[in-house]
């Protein structure tokens, strides 16, 4: 019986957005974006001090309702940046907010160098989910460092 899919992910610069489509066009089913409530500035350098202070102050950023129903999902593909070793807020958010359990969590992650603990963070965040390893993506600006052949392999065993 093939599981209902929502590839779902919050994306800052677009890295994490381009990842989570090129997994919708292989494994289908559906795309929802986390979106903030109040857009994050252009300016980089106070997106990053923005962004510390809200992981280290573990803020649930507010963000937009999901025109989603969780409940028709089997697999939730989940996908967030790297922002001070841990997921972006917006996500933070979504996994206070929407009950993931029962369900089986595929993480994806960007990153420039290192996915410190996300991995473990978004375990512990999915009370009740069965959470698979996690697909690490490098990235440098908009350069992709991870192979495609390794992004492939592990979009593959979700088909």
């Amino acid at each position: 019986m093939r599981m209902s899919t929502l590839t779902i992910y919050y994306s800052y610069s677009g890295n994490t957005k381009r990842i989570a489509q090129k997994i919708h066009t292989k494994i289908g089913g559906d795309l929802a974006e986390i979106v903030p409530l109040e857009p994050y500035p252009d300016d980089y350098d106070k997106v990053v001090l923005q962004g510390r202070q809200e992981v280290n102050q573990r803020n649930k950023l507010e963000i937009l309702p999901l025109n989603v129903d969780l409940s028709g999902y089997d697999r939730i593909l989940l996908g967030t940046p790297v922002w001070w070793y841990t997921f972006a807020p917006a996500v933070r958010t979504f996994l206070s907010q929407y009950d993931l359990s029962g369900k089986t969590v595929f993480p994806f992650v960007t990153h420039g160098g290192w996915i410190g603990h996300t991995e473990k963070d978004i375990q512990s965040a999915c009370a009740g989910a069965s959470v698979e390893r996690a697909l690490s993506v490098q990235m440098n600006g908009s350069n992709l460092f991870t192979p495609e052949g390794k992004i492939d392999h592990w979009i593959s065993k979700l088909q």
